[in-house]
């Protein structure tokens, strides 16, 4: 058996394993239902007999594995009649060309009608491919309630909002978009595992919604640092009133006494007036060069703007506790934002 090269995991190799031993076709007899069946209705019969020729053309392509070619033909025929049977074989071919969303697609229409248009064996083999591929894929459901915003999913536009999609997707890395003149775009990348399910609510912010403040310290530091300036230099215009009232003493003993020769006691009041004045001065000096100090920390500290991305606006600051469903298990996501 060759080897067919496919970038899905191990389930979907197990399909085409199935499809490659034990898959029939749809036979050209199971495509040329009657008009009394539903996917028969309107289409004429010289539109079905084409149909079927390119059908027969497809199914001889397909059992030499000319895949390509073979998915080629059955379009051709589905553009003329849309028969369950037809989409069946397209399936099968495409099983073969990992292309897994189409093949999705295509069993879902496949199914449509139930087992009439096709019989038992292939209605099974339709919904065990079918439950196969899904679990290959990545199930998603997107949301906006913002009207006008256009809502993408890489690159492709899904609707317009207020709306709602949900559908399957390849598992791994996509960008989801969401964009309104005059606000800024909301752009998510995520990477959505195979066979689950992930909701996005899709919100648009301003400018101004994205916008946050900060300080290089906290805001009470540069204060602190003008506080305890102010301190000091009151501490010295204390000193300054004590040295005042030494000189004042000094200068009463001198003039009692009648410009005598002054005694120790009356020096030592000159001397503590000197050193009570110098020290007011040094507290000057300290406590005005901490208050320019701080006012230049207070400008350096302003606020400072800087932008946010949107998935720091949809999670506030604090603990968040989130319900996580996955599969069979089940629990709680805590986020810690600061």
């Amino acid at each position: 058996m060759k080897k067919v090269k496919s970038s899905m995991a191990v389930p979907l190799a197990a399909v085409l394993a199935l499809v490659m031993l034990g898959a029939r076709p749809a036979s050209a007899q199971q495509a040329s239902s009657g008009d009394e069946r539903p996917w028969a209705r309107g289409v004429p019969p010289d539109q079905q007999k084409k149909a079927l020729e390119l059908f027969r053309a497809g199914n001889t392509l397909l059992k030499e594995s000319v895949f390509v070619k073979a998915a080629e033909k059955y379009r051709e025929a589905l553009a003329l009649w849309d028969h369950p049977a037809i989409h069946y074989n397209l399936a099968l071919a495409l099983l073969n060309l990992d292309q897994p969303l189409e093949v999705h697609e295509h069993l879902v229409a496949a199914l449509k009608y139930g087992v009439a248009p096709l019989d038992t064996e292939k209605m099974e083999h339709a919904r065990t491919y079918k439950a196969l591929v899904e679990k290959q894929l990545a199930q998603v459901e997107i949301t906006c309630e913002e009207t006008g915003a256009t809502v993408s999913l890489d690159g492709k536009v899904l609707f317009t909002a207020p709306g709602r999609y949900e559908g399957l997707v390849r598992p791994g890395a996509h960008t989801f978009v969401a964009a309104k003149e005059g606000q800024a775009p909301t752009n998510l990348s995520r990477t959505l595992p195979a066979g689950e399910k992930t909701t996005l609510a899709l919100k648009l912010y301003t400018a101004e919604d994205l916008t946050r403040y900060q300080r290089r310290w906290a805001a009470w530091r540069p204060w602190a640092v003008v506080g305890a300036g102010a301190a000091v230099a009151l501490a010295g215009g204390a000193l300054h009133m004590q040295a005042k009232g030494s000189y004042e003493d000094f200068d009463t003993r001198i003039a009692e006494c009648g410009g005598c020769v002054p005694t120790p006691d009356v020096t030592d009041m000159r001397t503590r007036g000197d050193s009570q004045q110098q020290l007011a001065f040094g507290a000057y000096a300290v406590g005005g060069a901490a208050v320019v100090t701080g006012a230049i920390l207070l400008y350096i500290n302003r606020p400072q703007a800087y932008r946010i991305s949107v998935d720091e606006a949809d999670s506030p600051q604090g603990v968040s506790i989130t319900p996580v469903v996955s599969g069979r298990e089940g629990g709680l996501l805590a986020t810690f934002r600061f």
